[in-house]
């Protein structure tokens, strides 16, 4: 979670929203920059493509303040908004067939992330890093969505039910199913995995 989303409380949040359905242009471009990261992130992870990624949140984007009179309090915004982003990822998805076994998951890299970030990741640490993206590369689109938004966003199960359109217990199992799946392919990674690679495996269980 990015350091300015993190510090969005549910009220200020309400607020912007508010202000933004009064026509408030600075309001609706504080809600981009609070949200931009974390829904250009799980995007990116989605599809795997820089530019793909960038023209899916725009979209995103368009699609949420092109209808914000539609917004009900009831919801966060992020999570409102990332229902809407993850509805054109799904599209854009089924129109190049881009799902799990149709790519070659070794091309996969990490989201680009700070100079200070890359500087402080020791080798060990970048290597874990790549097996564990390569695995969740391998994942479903529902399962990595669910992984993404639990453990990236810190969505709880009814969250990623109301993104996903899902029922809640559809949302468990997927969560399920992919732990499973990734502590199978994680145990299997290489031989003589780092300490750190078998508690993820460990944890995913």
């Amino acid at each position: 979670m990015t350091d300015d989303a993190s510090k969005l409380g549910r009220d200020q949040e309400k607020l912007l929203v508010q202000r933004a359905q009064a026509g408030d242009r600075p309001a609706l471009r504080q809600l981009v920059d609070f949200h931009k990261d974390r829904l250009f992130a799980f995007i990116w992870r989605m599809v795997r493509d820089h530019h793909e990624a960038e023209d899916i949140c725009q979209e995103a984007f368009l699609k949420a303040f092109g209808s914000l009179d539609t917004f009900s309090s009831e919801y966060r915004f992020s999570t409102w908004l990332f229902t809407i982003g993850y509805r054109v990822c799904l599209n854009r998805m089924r129109r190049k067939k881009i799902f799990a076994g149709e790519v070659d998951v070794s091309t996969a890299a990490s989201p680009v992330t700070s100079g200070a970030a890359q500087t402080a990741e020791s080798d060990e640490a970048g290597r874990v890093r790549d097996v564990v993206w390569s695995a969740v590369d391998r994942l479903s689109p529902p399962q990595r969505a669910t992984i993404l938004l639990f453990y990236r966003n810190d969505f709880g199960c009814h969250e990623i039910a109301r993104v996903l359109q899902l029922p809640v217990a559809t949302v468990k199992s997927h969560l399920h199913r992919a732990r499973a799946k990734l502590k199978e392919l994680l145990e299997g990674a290489w031989d003589g995995q780092s300490q750190e690679l078998r508690n993820f495996s460990q944890r995913a269980g």
